[in-house]
């Protein structure tokens, strides 16, 4: 019987899709949304609210970096950010011309995050030693120790009046506390913010960072050091508390220690965990809706006959059901009600087949 020769049979070759065709659409229509809105939009939306959001997201991004990526709560977040605000206000110029030493902007940026990038990483050093409830109150104490601080120092942070006048610098000719500039100001320091925690999360770090999270004391096994991963996620997750805190100060073109006090530091914790603290999208959501409740509830408490001040009710008891009801945040309730619809559509195409 004659042998047959068979040419090896090739498949055909796969090709990668572009990193353009991987990002979903809905993606694309927020960029766009978020591109053109001052088409739209006026002043106000632009500058106050969604300004503010970004800045929160900003500042709320740090923490989830920190508590998703790295299991560490820590209210130490809002501090990070008011030290870069302090440090803009100190070094640059303000209307506290005795204490501002009227720095140039070049000067003035990389020491803010510098100085902010070592404080974050001495109190993650003392805080990263300890777990659960333990971290969340030595992070609470180093912010309350730096509250009180700010408010009864006088010859560096002028006490409890602080810094005002405090503007951006006019680059390239442009006032960029004016509402376009300052709205695409953060939306740029925003998406830059977003892209480099979603990069970290899949960096050889970030992997480390989340394996430290889950099993300590194996990634200790293996080598890895748990320690000096933890402080230098507080250090990375510096950057973005004080790019929030520094559009923050210019922002209101003012900073007091109001601005770190115990109320805002528990603001940031509870837009992360309302908007979710599994994916870096989650801060961003939920700084969204706390900016909408912080603007317009006194005119809803107001049109009810309640005083404007109890706008914080309404804030908690949406952050009391939002625990309640999805551990996981806004997003989680987004996840389940895809799963939900998912398993409809299965179904159907069950019962139709």
């Amino acid at each position: 019987m004659a042998a047959t020769d068979h040419a090896p049979t090739r498949s055909a070759p796969t090709v990668e899709p572009l990193w353009i065709e991987r990002v979903p659409a809905g993606w694309w229509v927020l960029a766009l949304v978020l591109l053109f809105m001052p088409v739209v939009a006026n002043n106000f939306w632009l500058f106050q609210v969604m300004g503010w959001t970004f800045i929160l997201g900003m500042i709320g991004l740090s923490l989830m970096f920190l508590a998703g990526y790295g299991g560490m709560v820590s209210l130490l977040q809002m501090t990070v950010a008011g030290v870069a605000g302090y440090m803009v206000a100190i070094l640059g110029s303000s209307g506290v011309a005795t204490i501002s030493l009227g720095l140039s902007w070049w000067i003035v940026l990389p020491v803010a995050y510098l100085v902010s990038a070592l404080f974050a990483t001495v109190a993650g050093a003392l805080s990263v030693r300890t777990e659960g409830i333990y971290t969340i109150m030595i992070t609470l104490a180093v912010a309350a120790a730096f509250f009180y601080f700010t408010r009864q120092n006088y010859s560096i942070f002028n006490g409890y009046s602080g810094f005002n006048l405090v503007l951006p610098p006019a680059l390239f000719g442009v006032a960029w506390r004016d509402p376009v500039p300052f709205y695409y100001l953060t939306l740029g320091a925003a998406a830059l913010s977003y892209a480099a925690v979603t990069y970290l999360s899949r960096a050889p770090f970030g992997l480390a960072l989340q394996g430290v999270r889950d099993n300590p004391r194996r990634m200790a096994a293996l080598g890895f050091g748990v320690t000096s991963h933890r402080v230098a996620a507080h250090a990375l997750a510096s950057v973005f508390a004080a790019t929030g805190g520094i559009l923050l100060v210019w922002q209101n073109s003012q900073i007091a220690p109001g601005t770190i006090g115990i109320p805002a530091a528990i603001d940031i914790l509870v837009v992360a965990v309302v908007g979710g603290l599994r994916r870096p999208l989650g801060p961003f959501i939920g700084a969204f809706i706390y900016v909408l409740l912080n603007v317009f509830s006194s005119d809803f408490l107001g049109f009810f006959g309640f005083s404007a001040e109890r706008f914080k009710l309404i804030i908690g008891l949406g952050f009391l059901a939002v625990v309640l009801f999805s551990p996981d945040g806004v997003l989680g309730l987004w996840d389940r009600w895809r799963a939900r619809a998912a398993a409809r559509q299965a179904a159907r195409n069950g019962g139709a087949a």
